[in-house]
């Protein structure tokens, strides 16, 4: 009999899993109360690493998913703009024009770098708007439904057994499972089910329009501003023809409808200074977005993936962190063996486990 999987939001881990499962023949239904990608997984860096997680718990599942990335950009055409990169790290200080980073005319004497941190054999990227939106589709062709909406509690068994979801209009979807899937904002299900704490770290980017000027590379960098404070900013040349950057982080308040996210005062300018300074091409750009969200984080810092203890029909994946986006296809694979074969095959999930 074919399965009802109802999927409570529309980010990356979301629709990944949504994918995943309608490839398997299940029937999907992807509840997202914004847009899908509305949130961090249209707005992050959309940065990939093969082996960067080496020695933590998500070791082996970063190297599955970005094994999975070239396949699906293989498979689905590749619209979202999957390249593998080199990856350099470096310093530079406000002010400084001494030295330079040899090799690398589109960057401004400011910057030195250190060394190379990836190859196009360990690090890549993605448009992270883009592959979201597109695997939903890519779930759509194959069976999956999108239904706007808030979820606002489960209807159960009176043994706690799930039998789907009740949104605030006072719709309801049946299903044989629910997977919460919606990020930082996951912690609004813990007035339904016995699950950790999950929280909302905020990060601002902006994408410059540089066009061809700046080749397949990203850098993670050291920057002392004026003041003396240490950022570290992180940018990425686009296949489309952009530059993402970010560096200012904050914890301020994660509002209860990410529709409301707003940037803090003053960072974007902060932000914006600081790149103009690390490059002629970033310079001379206009910018096409200046964005905020919250990436989901979980105590112990590491992801929440597996079904909840004591609530048949019940899963979780969430609290990615900044690897929400490498970690979105071998997450969705792993939450499809789990919920279709009762356990995985490629990504032993016990470290996960929400019981921990």
């Amino acid at each position: 009999m074919t399965k009802r999987i109802v999927i409570c939001g529309g980010g990356a881990i979301g629709t990944a899993t949504a994918y995943f499962l309608a490839k398997r023949g299940a029937q999907p239904i992807v509840v997202e109360r914004n847009a899908v990608a509305g949130a961090a997984s249209g707005k992050s860096g959309g940065f990939l690493a093969y082996d960067w997680c080496r020695g933590q718990p998500v070791d082996r599942l970063a190297r599955r998913s970005f094994q999975l990335h070239a396949e699906l950009a293989q498979e689905l055409g590749n619209p979202w703009g999957y390249r593998r990169l080199d990856t350099f790290a470096g310093y530079a200080m406000a002010g400084m024009t001494r030295a330079g980073a040899r090799g690398h005319a589109w960057l401004s004497p400011s910057v030195t770098l250190t060394g190379q941190i990836g190859s196009p054999d360990t690090t890549a990227l993605v448009e992270p708007h883009a592959f979201t939106t597109g695997l939903m589709r890519a779930a759509e062709a194959n069976g999956a439904t999108l239904k706007q909406g808030t979820v606002a509690g489960l209807i159960q068994e009176p043994d706690g057994a799930v039998l789907g979801v009740e949104l605030d209009s006072g719709e309801t979807i049946e299903g044989d499972a629910v997977v919460i899937a919606m990020g930082p904002w996951s912690i609004l299900a813990s007035n339904w089910l016995p699950l950790p704490p999950v929280y909302g770290l905020k990060g601002h980017s902006l994408i410059f329009r540089t066009g061809g000027a700046i080749p397949a590379e990203a850098l993670f960098l050291e920057y002392e501003e004026e003041s003396g404070e240490v950022l570290t900013p992180e940018v990425f040349a686009r296949a489309d023809g952009t530059v993402w950057a970010c560096a200012v982080s904050s914890t301020s308040p994660l509002p209860i409808d990410p529709a409301r996210v707003a940037a803090d005062e003053g960072a974007h300018d902060r932000l914006e200074r600081l790149c103009r300074s690390l490059s002629p091409a970033i310079a001379d750009a206009p910018i096409v977005a200046r964005q905020a969200c919250f990436r989901p984080v979980t105590e112990d810092g590491v992801p929440m993936i597996g079904a909840v203890k004591g609530v048949p029909g019940a899963y979780v994946a969430t609290g990615h962190s900044v690897w929400g986006m490498l970690n979105a296809p071998a997450t969705g694979e792993a939450m499809t063996e789990l919920i279709l074969d009762g356990a995985t095959r490629h990504v032993d999930l016990a470290r996960f486990s929400p019981r921990r």
